[in-house]
């Protein structure tokens, strides 16, 4: 085991880009399948180490000893509203410092991309904030930022849940209306929207022509509005059961899309789900999970409260109360958003539905980067993508988190692994 001193030296060595680091001694995350493999990478990239050894005749410039670590994609996390006190819909003042801020913790729980969300507000909020936050690739600094998710405000009064009802709109003038609305929108990613309201299919058409994700969510659709919406383009449930029409023998509502017949053919519906423990009964998480595994993506619907202790916070435009692990509108019982990390929602589903280690991991990974279209570069280990994973040990803790090949997270409460650095082999 290496000194703390040794230690720092090594990672300086192993940020270096162009050297070819080893890791060795892993299990790693590959389709879908855990194996004994070790991982290459340089650049920032995996790479297939036969081209090393067959057509460079070259070693490793550094070897990462992993101690049998797991070592999966790092986790992508679409919808968080904020957390450590800052929430994106209302700190308008200093949102590239929040945005910063939370970035930077969210290595600590294997998230390396995400979609900053905004809730429900009024106009002038979009106008400051989207233009502040902009894609950016991460590393030291914090996570990689993979676009703005809008949730509303063109949603339903009556499923608002913690949005506000004087800043929910309808699409009058359909696309020229949210155009209006959001102003810039050339770093928005997703947008929820509730596929009942007018308009709403032409709208939808065209956001998928600019390669923006629709989501279904805070809506009263029945079935038939939510097959129209997906054959119109939309792709992903936001939270499902939550914020929506509970499922029912005769119509069940948005829920059905993940057992629907007219669903076309080659597309998948993705779902978002909150698996903290509170949002979504164990129940509905297996119902889920044995129904549509393929479209199932981890979410946390994090809040300005995770990583604080109880008391009064924000989100968008109401305060909210966390009492007993649970976060509610100020006075109310509604709920409005998780606490739960990255991480411990994972460590909930796989509890929960006694999956196998994999699909947890890959719940939170390659899911979302499917659902995005960029499983090519994110959410997986094959060759070429970016090396952007974690190391966890058999607890699903995270010891390390990576990004572009460089350590850009370490946990310093657990021994194991550590990272040792050791010279070629000869």
């Amino acid at each position: 085991m290496l000194s703390q001193q040794a230690t720092v030296f090594a990672l300086s060595q192993v940020e270096l880009p162009q050297r070819l680091i080893k890791f060795k001694n892993c299990r790693i995350l590959r389709n879908h399948t855990i194996i004994r493999e070790d991982l290459w990478v340089r650049n920032g990239k995996i790479i297939n180490p036969e081209k090393i050894f067959f057509d460079e005749k070259g070693q490793a410039h550094v070897q990462i000893d992993c101690h049998n670590a797991i070592i999966s994609p790092g986790f992508i996390d679409l919808q968080i509203n904020g957390g450590y006190g800052v929430d994106f819909s209302y700190d308008i003042n200093s949102v590239e410092d929040g945005i910063l801020k939370v970035s930077k913790k969210l290595l600590a729980h294997g998230v390396t991309s995400f979609c900053p969300t905004l809730v429900t507000s009024p106009k002038e909020i979009y106008h400051q904030v989207l233009p502040k936050i902009k894609r950016k690739a991460g590393g030291k600094h914090g996570a990689t930022i993979l676009g703005v998710h809008v949730e509303g405000p063109f949603i339903s009064i009556e499923k608002k849940g913690a949005h506000p009802e004087n800043c929910i709109r309808e699409l009058e003038n359909g696309f020229d209306t949210l155009e209006a609305v959001y102003g810039d929108i050339s770093d928005v990613s997703i947008i929820t929207l509730a596929p009942e309201k007018p308009r709403v299919p032409e709208v939808i058409s065209e956001l998928v022509r600019r390669g923006i994700i629709v989501s279904v969510g805070h809506s009263m659709a029945d079935l038939i509005h939510g097959e129209t919406a997906v054959k119109h383009g939309a792709s992903l449930i936001t939270h499902l059961f939550n914020a929506m029409m509970p499922f029912h023998h005769r119509d069940p509502g948005l829920v059905g899309l993940l057992a629907s017949n007219e669903i076309p053919d080659g597309k998948t519906v993705y779902f978002g789900i909150i698996t903290d423990g509170i949002h979504t009964h164990g129940a509905a998480l297996r119902i889920a999970y044995r129904t549509h595994p393929k479209g199932l993506i981890i979410v946390t619907d994090a809040i300005s409260a995770m990583g604080l202790e109880e008391g009064t916070h924000r989100i968008g435009q109401y305060s909210i109360e966390v009492r007993d692990h649970k976060a509610y509108v100020a006075g109310t019982n509604t709920l409005c958003g998780s606490i739960a990390p990255m991480d411990e929602c994972i460590r909930v589903f796989l509890h929960e539905t006694q999956c196998p280690i994999e699909f947890a991991l890959e719940a939170a990974s390659l899911h979302p980067a499917t659902c995005l279209g960029i499983s090519d570069r994110k959410g997986t280990l094959n060759y070429e993508a970016d090396a952007d994973f974690i190391l966890l040990d058999d607890n699903l803790i995270v010891h390390s988190a990576w990004i572009a090949g460089e350590c850009v997270y370490e946990n310093n409460k657990h021994s194991i692994p550590k990272v040792d650095v050791q010279p070629p082999e000869n």
